[in-house]
């Protein structure tokens, strides 16, 4: 009864996740060589061998000294539903002509039910060496995952990690947009940065779709385009707006503010800063108020932004505050952002003051405009107002470093322990099945992360660790940890019978 309970769990595990959010992750979509070499197997009778693959990366990327490892769910919801279609079988009979039959009818039968994941949580941060995924399997089916479980991994955790260096930079307090769909390699790129930068460490993304597939959260205004668009007040049609409470409408919210532009004009503790202000930006901040009155937050930087949009966002911020609502504050894309975001602020706390409307001095200002890890220092340095940042191009693009590099080697086959040779020191593999701790200090801080073979015994809080460098025998140091953690935990249990640690479940909503 027990074995019948257990074998019902495992075929609702493998049953019930969904593929990986691009429907182009097949079987298919990995390297020619991976088949030959399954074909090679399946002609040696080795194919259904027991073989262990690690799957780690050499370098920490971007020059830093640690890595936001990601992508681990996608790879679980690959195999889940890993199966070869009848195209899939017609397509690799083409491809392979000089291949036996018996090989394809092999294919036609295998699925991941005999594989195995470990995996250290999506989301940790990693380092170098340590393996991210241990998967264990009849060497012809994990040979197949090689190339999908890296591609999957390799700009998940290089774009994760760009966003962590980023969040950094920023600081805890700040909020980081995530506004780089224009420029992402492609629709696959723009869901997945968007996916990954909320991993590391984003607060929102402005992907309508990744919002959709994830429960990000949302954040966006209006373009220049849509400031250019207008030409006067005299434009709008409809002019009214309802109190915030309901209770009554302001008829002519335009002659609104356009009253409150005056009042500011004739302000004395601003009198001078500005004179006459763009009438084409001023329609277009109250029309586009008049269609988000409670989310209204303007782009202010079309024309001039002290002279212009910021005069004009605070008249139509004060108008609707008469009806009870709250302005969100403003983005600048353009022009000296330190500068700009110091100035806009002083005119907040002048309006503020001299009109006594609470907070109005504490609106956000977001900035954007190519900004990266190095122009966030560059403003931190200088002093500035901004609270929000929007980040695109550098971020989702990885401009600083190409690829993480990860591999995936060959570490056991028949329980008898191989190794990578290379004349390069860094590209020797650590062989044997590994088993991964993090050790934790007094404070509760992490201080290493260590590799042992599986039977070695497990280190133990509150004694002493020789930890050893792979190839640097001058490296080692005792540890004493006050608490160890294993690393590595089982996502996919295969038909084991061992209990998964966990169904992979959708980490976003609940960030």
């Amino acid at each position: 009864m027990e074995a019948e309970a257990s074998g019902l769990k495992k075929q609702q595990l493998h049953t019930k996740l969904n593929g990986p959010t691009n429907s182009m992750v097949t079987p298919l979509l990995t390297d020619l060589y991976q088949f030959t070499m399954a074909y090679a197997y399946w002609k040696a009778r080795k194919h259904l061998e027991r073989a262990v693959f690690d799957l780690f990366f050499r370098r920490n990327p971007f020059g830093g000294e640690y890595t936001v490892f990601a992508g681990l769910e996608e790879c679980v919801q690959f195999i889940a539903n890993f199966k070869f279609t009848e195209e899939d079988i017609l397509y690799l009979r083409s491809s392979l002509p000089n291949c036996e039959d018996g090989f394809f009818d092999y294919l036609r039968g295998i699925n991941c039910s005999d594989v195995e994941v470990y995996a250290i949580s999506e989301g940790s941060v990693v380092f170098p060496k340590i393996p991210l995924l241990r998967v264990e399997g009849p060497i012809a089916v994990v040979q197949l995952l090689e190339t999908p479980f890296v591609n999957l991994i390799n700009y998940a955790s290089l774009v994760a990690t760009n966003a962590a260096r980023h969040r950094f930079v920023a600081g805890k307090s700040k909020v980081l947009l995530e506004f780089g769909l224009r420029r992402a390699q492609g629709p696959d790129g723009g869901i997945s940065a968007s996916k990954y930068c909320y991993i590391g460490g984003f607060d929102a993304t402005s992907n309508v779709a990744a919002g959709q597939l994830f429960g990000i959260p949302l954040r966006g205004t209006h373009s220049h385009a849509f400031v250019s668009s207008f030409m006067s007040p005299n434009e709008i049609i409809d002019k009214s707006l309802c109190r915030n409470d309901g209770s009554s409408t302001c008829e002519d919210f335009v002659s609104l503010v356009q009253t409150w532009l005056r009042k500011i004009q004739w302000t004395h503790s601003l009198h001078g800063v500005f004179g006459e202000t763009n009438q084409s930006e001023l329609a277009a901040f109250i029309s586009y108020a008049l269609s988000f009155p409670q989310n209204f937050l303007a782009l202010v930087d079309t024309y001039d932004v002290m002279r212009s949009g910021v005069p004009n966002f605070c008249a139509v911020a004060l108008a609707l505050a008469d009806l009870g609502y709250k302005a969100i504050g403003i983005r600048l894309d353009s022009g000296d952002i330190a500068y700009l975001s110091i100035e806009a602020r002083k005119f907040f706390c002048a309006i503020e003051k001299e009109f006594e409307v609470p907070g109005f001095g504490n609106m956000t200002i977001t900035a954007s405009n190519d900004l990266n890890e190095e122009t966030l220092d560059a403003l931190n340095k200088q002093g500035h107002e901004v609270d929000s940042f929007g980040i695109g191009t550098y971020l989702v693009t990885c401009y600083a470093q190409a690829a993480l590099g990860c591999v995936f080697k060959l570490v056991e086959i028949n329980n008898l322990p191989r190794i990578k040779l290379s004349e390069d020191v860094s590209k020797v593999s650590i062989p044997c099945k590994k088993r991964c701790y993090r050790l934790y200090g007094r404070e509760g801080y992490p201080l290493v992360d260590i590799m042992t073979g599986e039977n070695e015994p497990r280190p133990k809080a509150a004694e002493r660790v020789l930890c050893r460098h792979p190839f640097n025998e001058s490296k080692r140091a005792y540890v004493v940890p006050q608490r160890v953690e294993e690393l590595l935990k089982c996502y996919w249990p295969g038909d084991s019978v061992q209990t998964p640690y966990g169904v992979l479940k959708s980490r976003y909503p609940g960030k």
